[in-house]
């Protein structure tokens, strides 16, 4: 079932920053954006928040800002691995919006 439009404002809202919509360009096909990590698979466990700050050229509480902003939304999730977090994108979440705005273009 698609979500009503108003339901969307969160994802949108975060996604009116330049810099959350490229995190998220990359976050959806990690292999080709990020190099292989020691701990954590790219794709099964998401991209350490130290390589998005390195990509990024940004602070690293910037770029946690950021992620916050968009695991707050709903657009990505985040797992502990030793001491880094490691975020990807929710594929399913981005799947609704999609269905959403497609179901209401007619």
């Amino acid at each position: 079932m698609n979500k009503p439009l108003p339901d969307l404002l969160p994802s949108l809202r975060a996604m009116a920053n330049p810099h959350r919509v490229q995190i998220m360009d990359w976050l959806l096909d990690p292999e080709a954006h990020f190099p292989p990590q020691r701990d954590g698979d790219l794709v099964d466990d998401g991209v350490c928040v130290g390589f998005i700050t390195e990509k990024t050229g940004l602070s690293q509480p910037t770029v946690t800002s950021h992620m916050k902003a968009l695991e707050g939304a709903g657009l990505v999730t985040s797992k502990k691995i030793k001491n880094w977090v490691f975020y990807k994108a929710d594929r399913e979440a981005l799947r609704q919006i999609s269905e959403s705005f497609g179901s209401a273009a007619g």
